[in-house]
């Protein structure tokens, strides 16, 4: 049985981003790392179904884990890029109000503000038709920090550097037990590359579960080893597993012109803790819209075409000239989100050290901003690491 020092089970950007920074580490650097993951290659869930956009850090409440990591990140991010050669560029966005709007576009801004996010700048009517002449709006706050990323090159390069370390990426396995020992995890696992499917087993002192979608399944396999083993169950009350639902958004691609230089938002649909159909340019100059918001209870990535008359519908609130014939189905991506109490959910990183298992770290609910916050969310990870090890 192979024996490795720490398991990452989920090869999506923040999967990557933890071996990455635990590769760098010299606490780390002659051990044994290996990075489980289900699908035949990395992130084709989560990770590469989103706007890939760089965000500032705007709509995030203050003092969550989003807002925090979302600042870090970002300028993690794009030092990262610079460095690296990752193709990305800072162009901008605008957050746009219509006629009597305008109280909600400020309060986001003090948000922001108290976010730490400092360098927003309020345009007025004239203005927002001078710099974009397509764009209705009675104002808007613009964002300078907002960016995009190539998300597939900064995985592959994340995946590269950190293979260059020693870590191994182990593509078409899915993790389907997991034992307690005295000195770790059992895992047993399936490699399934559709041709041959092989049973496996390893052992790992640490576990770091950054299976996305998948988390909290795999978190409950190490929680029911608990209560085998006569765990207690007042402390799994107070340290029980978050509740989860799936978020699903659409996208439309637009094969007409694109009239914007910058990209476009509503202002936030926090009735279901989206940011609205915006409007986003990939780095060839293309434009799409999306994503909706509907509530799944499982995954599904089809995208309803019947659905291109709702987007022509809330896009043409703020770009009236677009052509509903030009909306092309795009592709579709699910989005966790924790059941909370009337608040916007919010990243969870933990290690489950309360309920004897400090060598094993949780991450749930780690939907946007997790591609912007990736590498802050990596150094969280080594942290909570280093405080155990």
């Amino acid at each position: 049985m192979d024996e490795f020092d720490i398991v990452i089970v989920g090869g999506g950007v923040v999967g990557l981003a933890v071996a990455f920074q635990l590769s760098r580490n010299p606490a780390y650097t002659n051990k044994n790392i290996v990075i489980l993951e289900r699908e035949k290659n990395f992130g084709m869930q989560t990770s590469s179904r989103n706007s890939e956009v760089i965000h500032a850090g705007i709509y995030y409440d203050t003092e969550s884990l989003k807002a925090e990591l979302c600042l870090k990140g970002r300028e993690l991010l794009y030092d990262y890029c610079l460095r690296f050669e990752i193709p990305h560029a800072r162009i901008g966005k605008l957050v746009v109000a219509q006629s009597g709007q305008e109280s909600i576009l400020e309060a986001l801004e003090k948000k922001a503000i108290e976010n730490g996010v400092n360098n927003l700048k309020m345009i007025d009517h004239a203005l927002l038709q001078r710099i974009e002449p397509a764009l209705a709006a009675s104002s808007a706050l613009f964002s300078p920090s907002t960016g995009i990323i190539d998300s597939h090159s900064y995985m592959q390069s994340l995946l590269t550097n950190a293979e260059q370390q020693g870590v191994i990426f182990s593509r078409s396995t899915s993790v389907e037990s997991i034992k307690l020992e005295d000195q770790g995890f059992r895992l047993s696992i399936i490699i399934d590359d559709g041709r041959l499917r092989q049973p496996y087993a390893l052992r790992t002192k640490i576990l770091i579960n950054c299976a996305g979608l998948g988390a909290l399944n795999l978190a409950a396999m190490a929680f029911s080893e608990l209560e085998l083993n006569g765990f207690d169950s007042r402390i799994q009350r107070s340290h029980a597993l978050p509740e989860q639902l799936f978020s699903k958004g659409s996208y439309f691609n637009y094969t007409g012109r694109n009239p914007f230089t910058h990209l476009i938002y509503p202002l936030p649909d926090s009735e279901n803790d989206a940011l609205g159909i915006h409007a986003t340019i990939d780095l060839s100059g293309a434009l799409r819209f999306g994503p909706d918001a509907e509530w799944y209870e499982h995954i599904d990535y089809s995208v309803d075409p019947s659905k291109a008359v709702i987007f022509a519908r809330s896009v043409q609130q703020y770009f009236p000239t677009l052509d509903p014939s030009k909306l092309k189905p795009g592709y579709a991506g699910i989005r966790t989100k924790l059941k909370t109490e009337g608040a916007p959910s919010d990243f969870v990183i933990r290690n489950e050290d309360e309920v004897g298992l400090p060598h094993l770290i949780n991450l749930f609910g780690i939907d946007s901003p997790g591609l912007t916050s990736s590498l802050a969310i990596a150094g969280r990870v080594e942290s909570l690491l280093a405080e155990t090890t």
